[in-house]
């Protein structure tokens, strides 16, 4: 895919997020792999009102080619694709229930998000919570690459979540589920919800293995 289309594509998905709730205000940020580097959402960039021209083209060192100051959250992108290859894309958002997991100080730092639906397996897999560090800080890069060849999603304490997937839409649409799946468990705190049973959670992994 060239890359003046992988820019239209951030700018869609972009709009589509922001529109729908899923970050505010300048908060958020999109990387996707191209052929001879990256593209990465600006610093101080709203995702609702991205320019196609002014995303930022990073090279395959992470070195500034063109357009606009990169996020500075370019560490955090970095270290997934440099700990998980088949990365394609990084979507890390500050949604409103992933966030508020992140929050709370009783979840399962090794797996915050319990299996309540078989899409969170599917598309998300085990979700651990990274101590927290300060925002656009490299102090994230080394807890992140520790995790990274096994997860394709993180929540960063206190801060928000943090998907990789193998292409934007894959990566969009497993931030969407993980945001679901965080409102579903925050909306039945204190009741008593069936989890899949290990024995459900084998055979889902084994059919529909995350990449």
């Amino acid at each position: 895919m060239d890359e003046a289309d992988l820019r239209e594509r951030m700018v869609k998905w972009g709009r589509s997020l922001f529109e729908r709730g899923f970050t505010v205000g300048s908060s958020g940020n999109i990387s996707v792999r191209c052929g001879d580097g990256f593209l990465v959402t600006p610093t101080n960039s709203c995702m609702g009102f991205l320019d196609a021209a002014r995303i930022t083209k990073l090279d395959a060192g992470w070195n500034l080619v063109s357009g606009d100051a990169p996020t500075k959250e370019v560490p955090l992108h970095r270290v997934f694709y440099e700990g998980r290859p088949q990365t394609g894309a990084v979507v890390h958002l500050h949604s409103t229930f992933a966030t508020a997991l992140s929050c709370l100080a009783d979840v399962d730092p090794e797996d915050a998000v319990a299996p309540i639906t078989p899409y969170v397996v599917m598309r998300v897999g085990r979700v651990p919570v990274l101590p927290y560090t300060m925002p656009g800080s490299a102090d994230v890069a080394p807890l992140v690459r520790a995790r990274a060849a096994d997860h394709a999603a993180i929540l960063l304490a206190n801060h928000g979540p943090v998907v990789a997937g193998t292409s934007l839409e894959s990566a969009v649409f497993a931030a969407e589920e993980l945001e679901e799946t965080a409102r579903l468990l925050v909306l039945t705190r204190g009741l008593d919800v069936r989890h899949l049973d290990s024995a459900q959670i084998a055979a889902l992994n084994a059919r529909f293995k995350l990449k």
